[in-house]
């Protein structure tokens, strides 16, 4: 018999949605004959004693879940996510290097370093992209340090915010859509597809909202429904990052399709594989059948 630790911490088990999800996974694994420990971070010394391990917290090179997934990966234990995909998705300048270099269609990208920033090159960015623009520091996630900007006195404003974090700023064409796609990949292949519906009084699938935290919407798509053109960006823009777990992120305007970005360790708390009954079993024979 395997073992399949899953890594948590207590923020994975403060939601319901979330403790629910990993049930699900622990009930899929025994279901196929494995054993499963739910590892804390203060059991990480645990980690060499699995077969594989899911990480379920989340992810930053500045997090004891890098740690774990090195740990795992120094023992030669299969581990979603991996460090690799870890280190690249957590920089959105190097997530989006990688997919130019593998001609991964997104919007029109500026990395803008920060002794560049002055009010002539904001105006020239805004020339070479358009209005509005979406600015973003790069260890940005959840839409976090994320803004809309329609002119070069906002552009400084958020910069002068971003700059303290970051070396770099991303300055990124503004694609309009009511709803983005999310393309769950594993090993190169769809796994799931789901809509996010993109609230009115936001342009993020989550944003705070006068002191308040507004959610996207989440419709499970089945495969059948999924256009052809954006499983196949899917697919790519996790291809152009390894071969594990991704969320992909994908606006569709009028046939154009775009990667937003790619997510290692995506959501499947909020009914993201609601068509998709076998998404975890998938996982598990993934890290457990090899």
């Amino acid at each position: 018999m395997s073992r399949l630790g899953i890594f948590v911490d207590r923020k994975t088990l403060a939601s319901a949605e979330q403790l629910n999800a990993l049930i699900r996974c622990r009930d899929v694994a025994e279901m196929l004959g494995h054993g499963v420990e739910f590892i804390f971070p203060v059991d990480i010394r645990k980690i060499p004693d699995m077969d594989a391990l899911f990480i379920r917290a989340r992810t930053d090179p500045m997090n004891i879940t890098y740690v774990a997934s090195r740990m795992a990966s120094f023992y030669g234990i299969p581990v979603i996510d991996d460090p690799y995909s870890i280190q690249v998705c957590s920089d959105k300048v190097n997530m989006y290097s990688h997919l130019m270099k593998k001609g991964v269609a997104i919007p029109r990208t500026v990395f803008v370093p920060k002794h560049e920033i002055s009010q002539e090159r904001v105006k020239g960015l805004f020339r070479e992209i358009g209005t509005p623009l979406i600015l973003k520091e790069p260890s940005t996630s959840f839409s976090l340090r994320v803004e809309k900007v329609h002119d070069s006195a906002a552009f400084l404003r958020v910069a002068k915010r971003f700059i303290r974090m970051s070396d770099w700023i991303v300055a990124q064409e503004y694609v309009e859509s009511i709803y983005d796609w999310r393309i769950g990949i594993l090993d190169g292949k769809l796994l799931y597809a789901c809509k996010y519906t993109i609230p009115s009084v936001t342009f993020k699938i989550q944003a705070s909202v006068n002191g308040h935290v507004v959610y996207c919407g989440v419709e499970s798509v089945p495969e059948e429904q999924v256009p052809p053109h954006i499983a196949a960006l899917g697919i790519d823009a996790a291809g152009a990052i390894g071969r594990g777990l991704y969320g992909v992120d994908i606006k569709n305007n009028n046939g154009d399709a775009r990667v937003i970005e790619v997510n290692d360790n995506p959501s499947l708390e909020s009914g993201e594989d609601e068509c998709y009954p076998h998404v975890y079993e998938r996982i598990v024979r993934y890290l457990l059948d090899r």
